[in-house]
């Protein structure tokens, strides 16, 4: 345990506190004689107890004021996560889904350049077909009627 030496109200005070903890409770006391002094510059001599009274009631309050702060923004934080966990979810939804269309186009695009290219092949079939019979009508033609 370490000793700490304060001074409140004009007096010395010895405290003790635990070891490395000094400098806080140093803090403390100053915060507390501020707020004292204040309350004693605002009220004037009302009995050094009922100032104590005041001074511990205003710093309770201070407390609780932050203490509430502090659940409504853990609120508003759990709720911010919340939501950040919803859209997160909405994106790799959306994600998924805009994958799935790519990779449905890209089979249909190869179903497609198939298509073009059976296509392709069976218009050269039937371009050849067609020359060929063309050459043999000409040729037959030549034959039943010779050039004179």
């Amino acid at each position: 345990m370490a000793n700490v030496s304060v001074k409140f109200n004009g007096k010395e005070f010895l405290l003790s506190c635990d070891d490395g903890q000094e400098e806080h409770l140093d803090e403390l006391s100053v915060h507390l004689n501020k707020k004292f002094n204040e309350l004693k510059n605002n009220l004037g001599n009302i009995g050094e107890n009922k100032l104590l009274l005041i001074t511990s009631i205003k710093i309770m309050d201070e407390y609780f004021e932050t203490r509430k702060k502090i659940n409504e923004k853990k609120e508003e934080l759990k709720m911010l996560s919340d939501k950040f966990r919803e859209l997160k979810s909405l994106v790799y939804e959306y994600k998924e889904q805009k994958e799935n269309e790519i990779k449905k186009l890209n089979e249909e695009q190869d179903k497609f350049k198939d298509e073009i290219q059976k296509n392709k092949e069976d218009f050269e079939k039937i371009i050849e077909d067609a020359a060929d019979e063309i050459e043999n009508f000409v040729h037959k033609a030549n034959l039943e009627n010779p050039i004179q």
